[in-house]
């Protein structure tokens, strides 16, 4: 395993990580949950990625209970949380967004789920256009001077709100956003790569990147149109992500980066992350897999990208152009 620093700080996450988005609480039993868990430890990832609303709060509770089953050492591992859309299946108001309330109970709600005395990373999950910056952030403040938090940052924010956030840290004395949580893929490159680009240097942002495979698309899983009766099928969300924002085509585009990987002999997932991990701005790719030989398979991007030439990442930046 790989590790790297999350962006200016002295905190070193693995560059591959384990989220628990879609897959824990619900999506697998208890026992594959652990074997995931343990399948990653055993490999060197010690950083656990979830957030309150995953699953309502039972993706949490999932994590929490197979760690503690696995008696992970605590100052081994890093877990994380996010807030902003509650954990409730209809949260009332006081139940989501990034008031000084919400952020103070859902870190604490959090801490009860994933049974641990603080969280390593705390994430605003997306902005919230009704609470003050200045709010949000003297809420994380508070947090990392009790303890409770080690780092909090941000997910999807415009980066002229993350600049904000830092700007009225400064003036306030108190403690900045540290790191990103964006969608980065061959599919989606725009935000980690042209729009945070001067934020790296500038704020020493780190990135912990989601959705390295597209949602599935480059897999190769989709190559042939959309399964009837898949959850792709069945859910708009995720036909939306295939598809690609304002009705662009996106499967084209993954049908030729497979093509690629099946010239190069390689598993298209694990070249999709090996590209991924290529960016120097990545603190972290977060794995989303189900099962532990879909991780291990993944966990094959490491060596895939220190052995692949520039001439095959252009190939495949090449191959996922729009």
């Amino acid at each position: 395993m790989e590790y790297r620093r999350l962006g200016g700080s002295g905190l070193a996450l693995s560059a591959l990580s384990l989220g628990a988005w879609i897959n824990f609480g619900g999506g697998i039993p208890r026992g594959e949950a652990r074997d995931l868990v343990a399948a990653a430890w055993d490999h060197g990832i010690n950083f656990f990625d979830n957030a309150e609303n995953y699953a309502h709060g039972a993706a949490e509770r999932m994590m929490g209970d197979v760690i503690t089953d696995l008696r992970l050492p605590r100052d081994g591992y890093a877990v994380s949380s996010k807030v902003m859309f509650g954990s409730a299946p209809e949260p009332r108001p006081m139940q989501r967004g990034l008031s000084r309330k919400h952020v103070h109970d859902a870190c604490h709600a959090a801490l009860g789920r994933l049974r641990v005395d603080y969280l390593d990373l705390f994430f605003c999950h997306r902005p919230d256009p009704e609470t003050p910056v200045l709010e949000t952030v003297a809420a994380m403040d508070a947090l990392v001077r009790q303890g409770k938090v080690m780092y909090w940052g941000t997910s999807e924010w415009p980066a002229a709100l993350v600049r904000e956030a830092h700007a009225v840290a400064r003036a306030n004395h108190l403690q900045a956003p540290t790191m990103e949580q964006p969608q980065y893929n061959l599919l989606h490159r725009r935000r980690v790569e042209l729009e945070y680009a001067p934020l790296y240097a500038e704020l020493g942002l780190g990135a912990t990147v989601w959705s390295p495979l597209a949602s599935g698309l480059l897999t190769g899983k989709y190559d042939e149109g959309i399964p009837a009766g898949s959850r792709a099928e069945r859910e708009d969300w995720l036909q939306e992500r295939l598809v690609g924002a304002d009705g662009e085509n996106r499967l084209p585009r993954a049908r030729r980066f497979t093509a690629l990987a099946r010239d190069l002999d390689v598993a298209p997932a694990a070249l999709a992350i090996a590209w991924c991990l290529r960016n120097p701005h990545v603190s972290s790719v977060i794995l989303g897999a189900s099962r532990v030989a879909q991780l291990l398979d993944n966990l094959q991007a490491l060596e895939l990208a220190g052995r692949l030439d520039e001439g095959v990442w252009r190939r495949a930046e090449a191959a996922t152009a729009g």
